[in-house]
């Protein structure tokens, strides 16, 4: 069990992924996503290994929650800024955590 205080230190915010790019330097296949988490925080860089379930294509425009408040972490020659949320799926295969509709980015989760 934790204290409410704890959850509430962890920031997960609402962005929506404004550009995706290749990730050919990743050990196990991922993209570089570009998120947009308004005003108060910013765009933000993530690494997702979710090549799986989404094209390029499909990721454009599409919110997603993530951790912000996390050090960044060097992953081979990128810095990921915030941690994409997910769950697997029955093989183990990340399905994206996302709004059930449209929310203002920046949004936080309570």
């Amino acid at each position: 069990m934790i204290a409410y205080d704890d959850f509430a230190r962890v920031d997960i915010r609402v962005g929506t992924i404004v550009a995706v790019d290749p990730f050919p330097q990743a050990r196990k296949p991922a993209w570089k996503l570009t998120i947009d988490f308004g005003p108060e925080i910013g765009v933000k860089r993530s690494s997702a290994q979710i090549t799986v379930h989404y094209t390029a294509a499909t990721l454009i425009g599409r919110q997603v929650a993530a951790v912000v408040n996390f050090p960044p972490r060097q992953i081979g020659p990128m810095r990921s800024e915030v941690l994409t949320l997910g769950f697997p799926d029955a093989a183990g295969d990340v399905v994206l955590v996302s709004p059930e509709r449209a929310v203002p980015n920046g949004g936080r989760l309570f």
